[in-house]
């Protein structure tokens, strides 16, 4: 995908967005229509969309990761990086050239904890190829894989996903193609947690 239709795109998506907050409605998720296909088989499927820039990602993280620890096995997990804005593409990049590269662990919450506590700026393609660098990631293996047709393949996906699940901000959690909620729904980090557990329950005794 040219950057020119690249950037028209993400352009349609970059209305009202914004973090999300956390005044709790009555309401603490949504029902989507129409309902998303999920890539979990016969599991349940649990998607987060995030932006590593995020402050509100970066203090959800800690009690999504405690979550994942005690995930129930009919339950599949995966990220999205949300994509609003073009500037936001190097950092979906980033995550999917890790994914590819089976470094996740090594890049992702380093990432938050350079951008949110050390406050460095990492926005562009070199900035990050040295991050993951001296995170111990190859340099050319990162950089291969940043630069490869299937991470512009996810990120096109993404992009599409972010406008499909109708998500205003971030973070997002989609629970099986039929359900959004969020810590501005919830009532916080922890409060999304309940709410998927609930949701997860729901599905599993259809």
């Amino acid at each position: 995908m040219t950057r020119h239709l690249f950037a028209f795109l993400l352009a349609a998506l970059s209305f009202g967005v914004g973090a999300e907050g956390t005044e709790p409605p009555a309401q603490p998720y949504e029902m989507m229509s129409p309902a998303q296909p999920t890539q979990s088989g016969d599991k349940i499927e649990v998607v987060e969309l995030f932006w590593y820039g995020c402050p509100h990602c970066y203090h959800f993280e800690p009690a999504l990761q405690a979550w994942l620890k005690k995930k129930p096995d009919d339950v599949m997990f995966r990220r999205v990086p949300a994509l609003f804005n073009e500037t936001w593409v190097v950092h979906a990049r980033a995550y999917y050239a890790a994914e590819a590269l089976g470094v996740v662990d090594k890049l992702h919450q380093p990432l938050f904890d350079a951008i949110h506590q050390e406050g460095k700026r990492i926005m562009d393609e070199e900035t990050i190829i040295k991050f993951a660098v001296s995170q111990g990631i190859p340099e050319k293996d990162f950089r291969d894989a940043y630069d490869s047709f299937a991470v512009d393949k996810k990120v096109r996906q993404a992009m599409m996903a972010t406008r499909d699940y109708g998500i205003t901000g971030v973070p997002a959690v989609i629970v099986n193609g039929k359900y959004r909620t969020s810590p501005s729904l919830a009532g916080g980090p922890d409060d999304v947690l309940k709410v998927i557990d609930t949701l997860v329950a729901k599905e599993r005794a259809k």
